[in-house]
């Protein structure tokens, strides 16, 4: 006969030297059902094409070198590449870009167009350029192109076909590389020129050594640095506060089972 079982079995004390068991919470990443994006991808590819046509005019009307050497080409460049790149990824639903690379390329065409707009195209402003003989043609649509539609698209991209959330304050002084990288270059670029060359030393008025020297040339530089910062938090600060426009389009990965019987 075996005994009987007692019917209170005491509770067995705790084997020491076995941590408790964290709690693991799972990112919403990894249960949110990929979604395709056609209508996204595709505006995508029509700003990045508009940038590349824009691009593409200025380098068969002028000096390829000298184009190039623009800020607002290299700023276009950048973007059309990364539009490419994010269309692809909405086209086939997966993950998108990080946030600290598109927001790097939207830094840089928004703060080209405000430079062009309110300095350079501003009869006002002491660097205007509007004294000299204005863009027509073919230059003057790829000119808009470049400063006023595709910036104006890619800020629409950005807040009506992005979740925010995406952009940080952290990643501002990380976008200003580039930034500094090209005053370098343009000071060199200058310098390496022939002293003869009308326009081409200095392709902005308020880079040029020329006409303004090296401490005003730099005061400047650290006003325009000074604003590529705040646009930045400015931008950061606003994609956390603005509303996501794609939520409705989220599902998760789980489904709910009906209880059988």
């Amino acid at each position: 006969m075996t005994a009987p079982i007692p019917r209170d079995i005491p509770d067995l004390p705790a084997v020491p030297g076995i941590p408790a068991l964290l709690p693991s919470p799972v990112p919403a990443s990894a249960v949110l059902e990929p979604v395709r994006r056609p209508l996204t991808a595709v505006f995508r590819l029509l700003t990045a094409l508009l940038a590349a046509g824009g691009i593409t005019v200025e380098l068969l009307l002028g000096s390829p070198l000298r184009v190039l050497s623009y800020f607002t080409v290299q700023a276009n460049i950048l973007l059309a590449l990364v539009l490419i790149a994010s269309a692809r990824r909405a086209w086939t639903a997966r993950r998108p870009l990080p946030g600290a690379v598109t927001g790097a390329v939207l830094l840089y065409v928004v703060m080209t167009a405000l430079v062009y707009h309110l300095l350079l195209a501003n009869a006002a402003s002491p660097f205007s350029m509007t004294g000299t003989a204005p863009p027509t043609g073919w230059h003057a649509v790829a000119n808009q192109l470049l400063h006023t539609v595709v910036p104006a698209a890619a800020v629409l991209d950005w807040l009506l076909l992005t979740a925010p959330g995406r952009l940080h304050v952290r990643q501002a002084p990380t976008w200003l590389l580039y930034p500094a990288a090209y005053l370098v270059f343009s000071l060199i670029r200058g310098e390496l020129l022939p002293a003869g060359a009308p326009g081409d030393r200095y392709l902005y008025p308020f880079l040029d050594v020329d006409l303004h020297g090296y401490k005003s040339i730099l005061a400047n530089a650290l006003l325009l640095g000074l604003s590529f910062y705040a646009l930045a938090v400015v931008l950061a600060v606003l994609d956390r506060l603005r509303p996501n426009p794609i939520r409705h389009r989220a599902k998760t990965g789980f489904r709910l089972q009906p209880p059988v019987g």
